[in-house]
C-alpha cells in the first residue's frame, strides 16, 4: 500500500469514529451547561456549607467498541497548578448509562470504582473554589472505554486515572458548570 492511500484509509477511519464520537453526550437533571452548580453539588467543609452531592447524570450513543465507561469532575481552574479532582468514578459497565443523583460506592454497579478526590477521600467531593475568584468551571465529563476495566484502585491519584483514561479512550462527552464564591 502507498503512503499516501495509507493516509487516505487512517485519516477516513479517523474521521469516521470521531463522527460517532461526536453524538456521544452526557446531560444532568443537577447541572445546566455553563450555569452555576445548585448548592447540593457544593462541598461541606473548607468554608463551604453544601450538600456534597454527586449530580444525576445520564448519557448515550456511546461508540462502537465501549466496552467501560468512566467519569470524572474537575476544576482546571483551581489555584493548584495542575486543577482539582473532585470525582472520579470507573470500571461502569456498558449496561450503566445513568447513575442517580448521591451516588456513592454502595450505590455503584458491582465492580464499579470511586477513586481518591483532591480533598482525600474516595468519594464525591464537591465544588469549593477560594473565595473571591471569579466562578470555576467544573468540567464533568463521561469517558467510554475500549477496555473493560482499568487496573486502578480506589487509591489511584487523578493525574495516573487521567492518564489510563486518555490512553484508552474511544469517546468522551461533557459538561460544564460555573460556581464561585
Amino acid at each position: 500500500m502507498t503512503t499516501s492511500r495509507l493516509l487516505a484509509v487512517t485519516l477516513g477511519f479517523a474521521l469516521h469514529l470521531g463522527a460517532h464520537a461526536a453524538d456521544f453526550t452526557v446531560t444532568s437533571t443537577d447541572i445546566a451547561p455553563g450555569q452555576s452548580l445548585a448548592s447540593a453539588q457544593v462541598f461541606q467543609g473548607f468554608g463551604c456549607t453544601g450538600g456534597n452531592l454527586a449530580p444525576q447524570l445520564s448519557w448515550s450513543n456511546a461508540p462502537a467498541g465501549t466496552r467501560s465507561f468512566a467519569i470524572t469532575l474537575y476544576d482546571p481552574d483551581a489555584p493548584t497548578g495542575s486543577g482539582w479532582w473532585h470525582w472520579s468514578v470507573f470500571n461502569l459497565p456498558t449496561s450503566t448509562t445513568s447513575l442517580p443523583a448521591g451516588t456513592t460506592t454502595s450505590t455503584l454497579p458491582a465492580g464499579a470504582v470511586q477513586g481518591r478526590n483532591d480533598y482525600g477521600d474516595s468519594a464525591y467531593g464537591g465544588a469549593c473554589p477560594p473565595p473571591g475568584d471569579q466562578p470555576h468551571r467544573y468540567q464533568l465529563t463521561v469517558w467510554a472505554l475500549s477496555v473493560e476495566k482499568l487496573p486502578l484502585d480506589q487509591h489511584a491519584s487523578g493525574a495516573m486515572l487521567g492518564y489510563m483514561l486518555n490512553a484508552n479512550a474511544l469517546g468522551k462527552a461533557q459538561l460544564t458548570g460555573l460556581y464561585g464564591r
